[in-house]
């Protein structure tokens, strides 16, 4: 059947099994091959489409929980989503959170994902303890930074493609609140959002909405959210109701005229250079899981996220550069996040670098690859990279320049039987069979 990723652009025509058991994947992954593991489909491109598809939501179970560590062991199909209504209300949180909770375990692990916080914390990888994972020739195997090192900083962050995540061991990080302060400041240009950055380093979470249609003396200009989590002892959120995109937006919706509006009014909302305010984590962390099927919005033809990072050595001149560009395509986004990163970790294709990483999401409409090839070449010159979870079209010179790892990932799945088996689309394309 035909299968897409979130930003609905490539598809694939895939045979999908959804095997409810541990055995019953280790079989089928045992006499399979071109074959990649999936979770919730929201990793945007197609690093999770590949002609045979295994689906991993029917393991979805908690395994064990330490209530004095916070050390929680489950099955690697569970959602974000499903141990925050578990664990929130007992005083409980994830240690590092995407945008989205709709996503596996298994695929925050595979995908190495950040937050808010990882210019203090690090990546998603950081507080995994274990993972047990099924190789390509069907059997179960164990590892964690003391067992089989090379394979556990090969598969967080490596897309799947050493194996299939079942079982894994995660720190959560206890708060007593489900809700946060958040304290937004608004930026009048990119210079002024990274000195806010920097000035608020110490604070637990921050992000910033950019506004890249803005130019001239205006270019980047942002608002600032930070947040600590309360200490309120309100631990349950009162049950909201999610709105949703029911058919698909019609393709001249999305333009530079509605995106520079809605840019302007979103900017202009916040009146005053500071303020504060008590929100929930669904909206400080989650905003858009609020908003069912929004990928809708972008029509039938689909979107493309572009998330990079610069290293800090490059920061305002190269963020400048690169947001120039961008604002004269006007070809601009109305979802443009930026964050600051602290230091790499030792995972082979882990995305951060210290620096900062911008996501913006672009309709698919003619010239834009060709606005992304340069983009790439921008990117690369400030010595940064992508991030494989958003990417739908990166060239493999432009991975492999920038990626400088990949021949250690490739070594590791040769000894753990993963080369000939586990592959998708993405992997392909950029040489990694």
């Amino acid at each position: 059947m035909p299968i897409q990723g979130w930003g609905r652009y490539p598809s694939v025509d895939a045979r999908i099994d959804l095997p409810l058991t541990v055995s019953a994947l280790a079989g089928q992954v045992a006499g399979g091959d071109g074959l990649i593991a999936r979770g919730m489909g929201r990793s945007y491109g197609d690093s999770a489409l590949a002609p045979h598809i295994l689906g991993t939501r029917a393991l979805s179970h908690l395994l064990a929980f330490d209530e004095t560590r916070g050390l929680l062991r489950c099955a690697a199909g569970t959602t974000l989503a499903e141990l925050l209504a578990v664990f929130v209300p007992r005083g409980w949180f994830l240690p590092v959170t995407p945008g989205t909770k709709f996503v596996t375990l298994g695929g925050a692990i595979a995908s190495d994902v950040h937050g808010k916080n990882h210019h203090l914390d690090g990546c998603f990888s950081a507080f995994v303890e274990s993972l047990v994972l099924v190789l390509g020739d069907g059997s179960r195997v164990a590892c964690s930074r003391h067992e089989r090192p090379e394979l556990f900083h090969a598969t967080c962050g490596g897309m799947g493609l050493t194996g299939v995540i079942v079982e894994a061991e995660l720190r959560l990080r206890r708060v007593e609140s489900a809700y946060i302060h958040q304290t937004t400041y608004k930026a009048a240009n990119l210079e002024e959002a990274l000195a806010l950055f920097e000035a608020h380093h110490g604070t637990t979470y921050s992000v910033a909405w950019i506004d890249c249609l803005a130019s001239g003396a205006s270019l980047g200009r942002s608002l600032l959210m930070i947040g600590e989590h309360a200490r309120d002892r309100q631990l349950v959120l009162s049950a909201g109701r999610p709105l949703s995109v029911p058919v698909d937006s019609p393709a001249l919706l999305l333009n530079r005229y509605t995106m520079q509006a809605f840019n302007s009014l979103y900017y202009n909302r916040v009146r005053t250079a500071e303020s504060r305010q008590r929100v929930s984590y669904d909206s400080f962390f989650y905003p858009l899981d609020g908003i069912h099927q929004w990928n809708r919005l972008y029509g039938r033809q689909g979107f493309l996220q572009y998330q990079f990072v610069v290293p800090k050595a490059a920061g305002l001149d190269g963020l400048r550069s690169i947001l120039a560009r961008i604002a004269e395509s006007r070809r601009g986004s109305f979802l443009a996040v930026l964050k600051a990163f602290g230091p790499a970790n030792a995972n082979l294709l882990s995305f951060p670098v210290e620096g900062y990483t911008l996501a913006l999401d672009f309709k698919r409409e003619r010239g834009l690859f060709e606005l992304l090839d340069e983009l790439d070449e921008r990117v690369l010159e400030q010595g940064g990279r992508l991030y494989l979870t958003k990417d739908a079209r990166m060239s493999e010179a432009t991975f492999k320049r920038s990626y400088p790892l990949w021949e250690r990932l490739q070594a590791v799945r040769e000894q753990y039987h993963a080369r000939g088996t586990f592959t998708s689309l993405q992997a392909r394309r950029l040489g990694l069979e």
